[in-house]
C-alpha cells in the first residue's frame, strides 16, 4: 500500500525546494523517467480506477499497476503492484499477481495499448527521523498525449516506514520556504484528461461512508473527510477554469460542510478543531468571488431585459458591462491567489492531519443515536427561525436561511443512515433554502453595485438603474409565500 502526500508548485519556485534546509544536508539522487500509460480504446482501466504503466529508469523497465486511489485531502493511499519487465512497449500481464489480475477481469487484454506518456526529471531525498522514514521526490517535466502536452512540477512525499503524521511534518517544513499548493490529481488522471478520455467537472457533495452502529467519533471523521475530499477535488478545476462558476460554488459548499463538521465536535465532548477559525476566515475571503459570479451569471441576465423594455428604454452600455465583467474576473483572480497561498495549503494539511488521530467517543454514542440528537436540534432551531414565516423581516430571513443551510448540511451528512426516507424532506428543505437565498442574492447584488467606482456620471446613472430594478423587484415581493415552509413543516421527520 502506497501512502503519499502530493503537492504542486510553479516552476519558478523549484530552486527553493532544492535548497531547502531540510534537504540540503541530504545527498539527492537524480534520474530521468519515461512512463508509458496503457488502456483500451474505450478507457476501460480508467473507468475502473486502474492505472497501468511501464516506466523506464536507466536500462530497466518497471511495470506498475495501481488500483483506485483513496484520498484524504492531499494524502493518498492506493493498492500498488510493481515488478521488472523486459519490454516497455507492451505490458506483461503474466508478471501480475492474482489480486491484480482480478481487477482486470472481463477486460480484453489484447486491446490494451499506449494512450499517453510522461517524461520528467525526478530528484529524490531520503529523510529519516528515528523509525519514521520517507522519500521526498521533486518531479519536473511533461505529460504527452498525441500533439498535446502539459507541464509536471510537483513534490511527492512517500512514507517508507513509521506514522503518516511524518509526511505532514515534512510538508509543513517545505511549505515554509516554497509556496506548494493542492493538487490531488495523479499524473495518470491528468494524462487521461489531456488525451480526451474524460472532461473534468465540479465535484458535488460526497456522502460519507457511515453506519448506525459505529462509534459516533468515527462517523464524525468520515463526515469531515468527505468534505475535505470535495474541497481538494474542486481546487484544480477552479484554478484552471475559474470561468466555470460551479467549481467555486462547490468549493465553498465543501468549506461550509467542513465548518459544520467542525462545530459537530462539541456534541461529542471534543474541542472545536483549531483549524475551524482559519477555515472561517477563508470562507469569508472567498465570498466576493462567489457574490460576483452570482451577480454576473444569474442576477444581471434578469435585469437587462427589464431595462431594455422599460418606458425609458434604458440600455446598459458596453462600458458598464465591461466594468461589471472585470470586477467579477478580478474577484476570481483574488480567490485563485488565496488557494495558491501557503496559508490555504497549510490549512488543508492541518485538517488532513487531524483525521489521522483516533477520535474520542466520550459519550459512547452510536452514530444512529448521535444523528437523531443533532437532527432534532437543528430542526428545532429552524422551526424557531421560521415562526411567522410570511412576516419575516430581512434580518429574520437571513437567520432562517442560515438555519436552513445548517440543517441541510446535517441532513446530507447523515443521509446514508436513512436511505430514501431522506429525499422528500431534503427536497422541501432545498426549495425553502433556495427561496430564502433569492432575496439574499438581491441584497448582495445591491451592495456590489453600490461599491463600484462611478468613473463618470453616465456610469453612475446606469448602475443606479440596475439598482433600481433590483429594489423594485424586492418591493414587489415584500412577503414570503408560506407554502414552502408549510411543505417542509408537513414533511415526515425521517429521523423520528
Amino acid at each position: 500500500m502506497e501512502i503519499e502526500l502530493k503537492l504542486a508548485l510553479q516552476p519558478r519556485y523549484v530552486a527553493r525546494i532544492r535548497h531547502h534546509p531540510l534537504l540540503h544536508a541530504v545527498a539527492p539522487q537524480q534520474r530521468t523517467l519515461l512512463s508509458i500509460y496503457f488502456d483500451t480504446p474505450k478507457f476501460d482501466l480508467m473507468q475502473r480506477g486502474i492505472a497501468l504503466r511501464v516506466r523506464q529508469a536507466g536500462d530497466q523497465w518497471i511495470q506498475t499497476l495501481k488500483a483506485e486511489t483513496q484520498s484524504v485531502g492531499a494524502l493518498t493511499s492506493r493498492p500498488e503492484w510493481e515488478m521488472a519487465v523486459t519490454d516497455g512497449r507492451h505490458p506483461d500481464f503474466s508478471a501480475l499477481p492474482q489480486a491484480a489480475l482480478d481487477l482486470l477481469a472481463g477486460i480484453k487484454l489484447k486491446r490494451i495499448a499506449p494512450v499517453f506518456t510522461t517524461e520528467f526529471r525526478r530528484t529524490t531525498w531520503q529523510i529519516g527521523e528515528g523509525a519514521a522514514q520517507a522519500e521526498v521526490a521533486l518531479d519536473t517535466g511533461k505529460i504527452f498525449a498525441a500533439e498535446l502536452s502539459r507541464d509536471i512540477c510537483e513534490v511527492e512525499i512517500e512514507l517508507k516506514s513509521g506514522p503518516a503524521e511524518f509526511l505532514f511534518d515534512i510538508a509543513t517544513q517545505l511549505l515554509q520556504q516554497a509556496p506548494l499548493h493542492i493538487e490531488p490529481r495523479s499524473k495518470a488522471e491528468r494524462g487521461y484528461i489531456l488525451c480526451g478520455a474524460f472532461s473534468p467537472s465540479p465535484v458535488k457533495a460526497i456522502r460519507p461512508g457511515i453506519d448506525r452502529d459505529q462509534p459516533a467519533g468515527e462517523a464524525w471523521h468520515a463526515i469531515v473527510q468527505a468534505a475535505l475530499v470535495q474541497l481538494s477535488a474542486n481546487v484544480p478545476g477552479f484554478l484552471e477554469q475559474a470561468e466555470n462558476i460551479e467549481y467555486l460554488h462547490q468549493l465553498r459548499i465543501a468549506l461550509r460542510r467542513l465548518r459544520a463538521g467542525a462545530q459537530l465536535a462539541k456534541s461529542l465532548g471534543q474541542e472545536i478543531p483549531a483549524w475551524e477559525q482559519p477555515l472561517r476566515a477563508l470562507t469569508h475571503a472567498l465570498n466576493p468571488a462567489r457574490d460576483w459570479d452570482v451577480f454576473h451569471q444569474e442576477i444581471l441576465p434578469g435585469i437587462l431585459p427589464v431595462l431594455a423594455t422599460s418606458a425609458e428604454n434604458t440600455a446598459v452600455s458596453e462600458t458598464a458591462l465591461a466594468l461589471l465583467h472585470n470586477a467579477a474576473a478580478q474577484a476570481r483572480q483574488r480567490a485563485q491567489a488565496l488557494l495558491l497561498a501557503p496559508v490555504f495549503t497549510q490549512l488543508t494539511l492541518d485538517i488532513g492531519r487531524s483525521l489521522l488521530i483516533t477520535p474520542i467517543n466520550e459519550h459512547m454514542r452510536t452514530t444512529g443515536t448521535w444523528a437523531e440528537v443533532i437532527l432534532e436540534k437543528r430542526w428545532q432551531k429552524l422551526r424557531k427561525c421560521c415562526r411567522g414565516f410570511a412576516r419575516l423581516d430581512p434580518a429574520e430571513r437571513h437567520f432562517a436561511r442560515i438555519a436552513a443551510k445548517k440543517m441541510r448540511y446535517c441532513v446530507e451528512a447523515f443521509a446514508p443512515l436513512y436511505g430514501k426516507r431522506v429525499n422528500r424532506f431534503l427536497n422541501a428543505l432545498t426549495a425553502l433554502q433556495d427561496e430564502l437565498g433569492i432575496e439574499n442574492d438581491r441584497r448582495i447584488a445591491l451592495q456590489l453595485l453600490y461599491k463600484l467606482p462611478h468613473k463618470s456620471a453616465a456610469l453612475g446613472f446606469e448602475f443606479g438603474c440596475l439598482s433600481g430594478v433590483l429594489a423594485s423587484e424586492a418591493a414587489q415581493h415584500p412577503r414570503l409565500s408560506p407554502a414552502l415552509w408549510h411543505r417542509l413543516a408537513r414533511s415526515k421527520l425521517f429521523w423520528h
